[in-house]
């Protein structure tokens, strides 16, 4: 019992002494970079902003996500705060100008985020649809795959191309380079990631999990994070010499031997530096590795942080 409580002062003490390194760096270098002060006028519509015509695919900082279908995950005020990472519906996400989506599905095509469960995946399509309706020239990534520990919804590759077919941009590795307005009327890269079904073959309506590549950090620590990120960030290629994605998730993850459970407490040490990790990538010179740039219960200025990055490097200051 004593060690036990020893090993949660100290655990504490880490936590504390991790986010005052957070807080030092954005007081000592701040959180300012090249189009850092940037405000999208519709995030709704915020690639149409920087002019199609002018944006390459290769030069998007891609506001992403972390288990965006968790808003209605478990149930409220019991297992719900042990597993929501967004607050928001899909819809409204990509409305606030989210523009990656991390979806894990199970056999039923169920929503889940490990055991608990959540809506059918038809929540998911029909939402990304009524977006895409509404919008004329924003691009999405929808990653797509199945949870660990449970297996393959049953023809599930037949049913994305089924239901967003009209939408789908064919996996094809010159899409890097081009513009926005050339992958257009085309609005979707579909990554599906199945654990045991055959992955997606080249040249087809959905891309493999090859196109969509992170490294994660599962910790509760978040100037762990934050320096993990970077390290592995800066083992990237420069975005215009890659032909795949590379995410970085600005979360920390509830540990089990920790007395604090809940998502939001958690992931909100790290949350408010998405800025400040910008500004470091500049510092570092590994800006150019920057992608896409995932967070747990996204908001506006997530999305202009990234937004402004992007417009930076269309215009060619970043």
């Amino acid at each position: 019992m004593g060690s036990h409580v020893s090993k949660q002062v100290e655990r504490r003490k880490s936590i504390r002494t991790e986010k005052k390194v957070l807080f030092v760096m954005k007081q000592s270098n701040g959180s300012e970079y090249p189009g850092s002060d940037y405000h999208p006028s519709d995030r709704k519509n915020w690639m149409w902003g920087l002019n199609p015509d002018k944006v390459q695919i290769n030069q998007i900082v891609w506001p992403g996500t972390h288990d965006s279908a968790t808003n209605k995950i478990g149930f409220p005020f019991v297992s719900r705060p042990f597993a929501q990472c967004q607050s928001l519906s899909i819809y409204k996400q990509l409305v606030t100008g989210a523009r990656v989506l991390d979806i894990r599905v199970q056999e039923d095509r169920r929503v889940c985020h490990g055991i608990l469960v959540t809506y059918s995946v038809d929540i998911v399509i029909e939402d990304v649809k009524k977006f895409l309706s509404e919008t004329h020239s924003e691009i999405i990534i929808l990653e797509i795959r199945t949870e660990f520990g449970h297996d393959d919804p049953p023809d599930f590759d037949k049913y994305l191309e089924d239901k967003l077919g009209e939408y789908l941009i064919q996996q094809d590795d010159q899409v890097f380079g081009k513009k926005i307005s050339e992958l257009l009327p085309k609005r979707v890269i579909c990554v599906w990631k199945p654990r045991k079904s055959p992955q997606p073959k080249a040249g087809g309506l959905l891309w493999n999990s090859g196109h969509l590549k992170d490294n994660w950090i599962d910790t509760d620590l978040p100037s762990t994070k934050f320096e993990s990120n970077m390290k592995h960030l800066g083992e990237q290629q420069p975005v215009t010499s890659r032909k795949f994605f590379y995410r970085v998730e600005n979360t920390v993850t509830p540990q089990a031997d920790n007395p604090i459970l809940c998502v939001k407490p958690v992931t909100d040490r790290i949350r408010p530096y998405a800025r400040v990790f910008i500004s470091q990538c500049i510092s570092r010179s590994i800006v150019d590795r920057l992608q896409i740039f995932s967070t747990d219960f996204i908001d506006g200025d997530f999305v202009d942080a990234c937004a402004g990055l992007t417009k930076a490097r269309a215009e060619g200051k970043a």
